[in-house]
């Protein structure tokens, strides 16, 4: 109950102090505020509404244009990537290693063999890659 008559004192004393700042401004005051704000120029118009609002560059327009040259001439400007078939590849590992690697897979005689493939059973291969051996006896 007490908090209630706190914060209702808090709100009459809000008010009074409101009223007593709105009689300080003469009629004519408010008359010359209203005049000003009806010959405004674009009173009732939202920011934006009538176009843009005037824009102030801080770059430099002589290296904007050139920019601007630069990318009108670069070669493929408009193509998105991959449009004129693949990127090129380059490679990170040595050809003939991986040739080699390739060959004792293809060659391996248990290459189509899973470990779980046959009765859940594991397969260890016995047999020797002859890719392998020819490369160990060189």
């Amino acid at each position: 109950m007490k908090t209630s008559r706190l914060a209702l004192a808090a709100a009459l004393a809000v008010l009074s102090l409101a009223s007593a700042n709105a009689q300080q401004r003469t009629r004519e005051a408010v008359e010359a505020e209203a005049i000003a704000a009806a010959h405004a120029k674009d009173q009732n118009v939202t920011r934006g509404s009538r176009g843009a609002d005037p824009f102030t560059s801080t770059a430099d327009a002589e290296a904007v244009y050139k920019q601007a040259v630069e990318t009108a001439h670069a070669p493929n400007q408009n193509v998105t990537r991959g449009s004129r078939g693949p990127d090129p590849f380059t490679s990170s590992r040595d050809p003939a290693q991986v040739y080699q690697e390739a060959m004792a897979t293809a060659a391996a005689p248990d290459q189509n063999v899973t470990s779980g493939s046959r009765v859940n059973s594991k397969v260890v291969s016995t047999m020797q890659n002859p890719v392998l051996q020819s490369a160990q006896g060189k």
